[in-house]
């Protein structure tokens, strides 16, 4: 079972909204536009509860939809799929009883995911960023490559929510789903 909320909506009004991904029992959109003296540029995001289990797939799909370089695809999809297990294994302890919740934000400058499961979070300490001393050592690697796939890496402070974020300034440089096409790659960025 996966639920999915999208929702359209200013940054002020998300502020001050109250939503969160509990409210996501069943799919709705809202659609609301910021007063006049605010950017016109709307935030939308979109929330994913599921099942804490390692099937994670169809989430994956879901996650990458906004993304459109093959390059960024890749590199992003390596890193959810890491920060994913990791809630579910770690987070979680594969328990199917216990939900996994991603929030997909996407904003004029940033593509933002916010992973957060039930568990007792990663202690500050254990945050790790460098790879193991002994490189054949059975884990170690998914925070390292989490950091190296993502422009931008935070934990809440109870460390159980991961916010990973893309810059549409790099996405926009690399090469679009299906290539450049006719086009002639010399006027490509």
């Amino acid at each position: 079972r996966l639920e999915h909320l999208s929702i359209n909506i200013s940054p002020t009004q998300l502020c001050n909204s109250g939503l969160g991904p509990e409210q996501g029992c069943r799919q709705r959109r809202m659609f609301k536009t910021a007063p006049a003296y605010l950017s016109p540029m709307a935030l939308r995001w979109s929330d994913f509860i599921t099942p804490s289990t390692l099937q994670l797939a169809p989430l994956l799909e879901l996650l990458i939809e906004p993304i459109r370089c093959l390059q960024l695809q890749g590199q992003v999809q390596l890193g959810l799929q890491e920060a994913l297990v990791n809630a579910v294994r770690h987070g979680n302890g594969c328990d199917p009883a216990k939900c996994l919740r991603v929030r997909r934000i996407e904003t004029p400058n940033w593509l933002v995911w916010q992973v957060q499961d039930e568990g007792a979070g990663v202690p500050a300490a254990a945050r790790s960023t460098s790879l193991p001393e002994q490189l054949d050592a059975a884990g170690g690697r998914g925070l390292f490559l989490i950091h190296h796939c993502f422009d931008d890496v935070r934990w809440s402070n109870r460390g159980n929510r991961l916010q990973l974020a893309v810059s549409r300034q790099r996405a926009s440089l690399l090469v679009p789903v299906g290539g450049w096409g006719n086009q002639d790659r010399s006027t490509q960025p």
